[in-house]
């Protein structure tokens, strides 16, 4: 089938971007084995389109795998059939795995973050098992910024979602090739390739800040059309000469 211009377009775009965050960042190396975490979502899908892309490319030699988490506790109404095929066609293996997880063990967490915290624990389960060194997150840079501005306002802290973390405890690292990709360009690209939209029913999907980081994303980007540039910039241009710096006095 012909593609149109602007479908090449947005691909070109994409590409550009994958490739540019996969290079700055050292996030794939030759002999990577890597999960794909395949939430069902549209940076989820986009993700393994890409990895198998790269997988078929010569150098660096990488193997891919793609797994799905179903949480049994929380009424995300997944297709795993859909994610089967889906990876399978383009050439990648795919697993499912099901757990859950109970809100009462740590009511100093929130409900969400005992949910991501045992999806991830999952995913290093899966990784062990398949023999990956490397775990791949659908994460985007409006996902990165967002989480800026949220530890900056709720936490007291300047930090977010790396690009490449290495977690020693567990023996992995986890990526996220999709560090510099838009989430509006992910959006029009799930729209032209037809991703089919997974049903999520979280009972605690209210409680999350992260909608309202996304309205102001959108409202710095009115004030200022390069402003997620300079938001990312700006993680590594810390001019510690003009925070302030307390006193200590002696006791």
């Amino acid at each position: 089938m012909t593609q149109s211009k602007e479908e090449i377009g947005l691909m070109r775009r994409i590409e550009r971007r994958f490739s540019k965050g996969v290079v700055e960042y050292g996030l794939i190396e030759e002999g990577d084995r890597i999960l794909i975490a395949l939430s069902g979502g549209k940076d989820s899908l986009a993700l393994l389109e890409l990895l198998a892309r790269q997988a078929r490319i010569y150098k660096p030699r990488i193997a891919v795998v793609a797994a799905h988490v179903v949480m049994r506790n929380i009424p995300y109404q997944s297709d795993s059939e859909y994610l089967r095929r889906f990876a399978e066609e383009r050439g990648v293996p795919f697993v499912c795995y099901e757990t859950e997880f109970d809100t009462s063990t740590d009511t100093r967490k929130s409900p969400c973050f005992l949910c991501s915290w045992n999806r991830r624990k999952a995913l290093f389960t899966v990784a062990k098992e398949q023999g990956c060194n490397k775990i791949a997150l659908g994460h985007h840079m409006d996902d990165i910024l967002e989480t800026l501005l949220m530890n900056q306002t709720f936490q007291g802290a300047i930090g977010t979602m790396p690009p490449r973390l290495v977690m020693k405890k567990f023996d992995m690292t986890i990526i996220r090739p999709l560090c510099l990709e838009h989430e509006s360009d992910l959006r029009q690209l799930a729209l032209l390739h037809d991703y089919r939209k997974q049903v999520k029913m979280c009972p605690y999907e209210t409680q999350s800040h992260r909608s309202g980081m996304k309205q102001i994303l959108r409202q710095l980007e009115e004030m200022n059309p390069e402003a997620r540039y300079s938001l990312w910039s700006s993680m590594g241009n810390v001019q510690q000469e003009l925070l302030p710096v307390k006193v200590m006095k002696n006791e």
